[in-house]
């Protein structure tokens, strides 16, 4: 079952305030319930990365594990941590950073400010088109010179045809500013006891197993040098075949 987050796409637009990660969780847990699981694995990436990881906290005794790609990690401040880290994770912090500096403006804008930028997506396709094709183009695999060698256009097309038509423009930006003023987010949360996987992709995956540890219980971590952000879309083999691996080897 491949849900449609609330708010997005088909599952828009919203037409309350409120829909944090947690609400998200609670609302796929009962989804799950209603069609007859009660015990199930979870995969997300991008916004599913923080989405799973909290139905596996919020409701672990019925979650048999979990599995992300595009896994977001912070450094825990301990100077020993820092020091033991590899060549290839300074580079992978390095561009977290630049990422911070140079290419977050776009979530920023939306997290503080989400009924500006839904203004004009919803008033241009042309701008609702370039805002996504944006993120295709820098968040691919690097090996490519445009996003359409990475992903078909016609997906593309499709992607942001969906976003235009169901008009969730306002219900997406909106998620942003619910995770920004979400007090949950920022507290000190227990380490997460549901099994843990994490498929790491190139060009802008970030995630360091040492930081990811601190937080989550990593049984299973793969590394790959191909397929970018979107692996279920660039390298679905890749990503497919983790996800196998990683579920085969949980009790159920």
């Amino acid at each position: 079952m491949i849900p449609t987050l609330p708010g997005h796409g088909f599952s828009g637009p919203l037409t309350e305030t409120g829909w944090n990660d947690g609400k998200v969780a609670a609302a796929l847990a009962e989804l799950m319930t209603r069609l007859g699981y009660e015990r199930f694995g979870v995969h997300g990436g991008d916004h599913g990365a923080f989405v799973a990881p909290r139905v596996g906290r919020d409701f672990s005794e019925r979650v048999i594990g979990v599995h992300v790609n595009a896994l977001v990690t912070f450094p825990t401040g301990d100077p020993a941590d820092m020091a033991a880290l590899t060549e290839a994770e300074q580079q992978r912090l390095a561009a977290m950073k630049q990422f911070q500096d140079d290419g977050s403006a776009y979530m920023n804008l939306a997290g503080s400010r989400p009924n500006t930028i839904a203004q004009l997506l919803a008033d241009s396709p042309a701008g609702q088109l370039g805002w996504i094709v944006e993120k295709y183009k820098e968040w691919t695999d690097a090996g490519h010179e445009l996003p359409d060698d990475a992903i078909d256009r016609d997906k593309i097309l499709t992607t942001v045809a969906i976003y235009w038509l169901t008009d969730t423009a306002r219900s997406v930006a909106n998620y942003y500013y619910e995770r920004f003023h979400d007090y949950t987010m920022f507290a000190p949360n227990p380490r997460g006891t549901v099994p843990t996987g994490v498929g790491v992709f190139t060009t802008a995956d970030f995630a360091i197993r040492r930081f990811a540890e601190k937080a989550h219980n990593i049984v299973h971590w793969s590394e790959f040098y191909s397929g970018g952000h979107f692996p279920a879309l660039e390298a679905p083999d890749l990503l497919t075949g983790d996800i196998r691996e990683f579920f085969s080897g949980l009790t159920r």
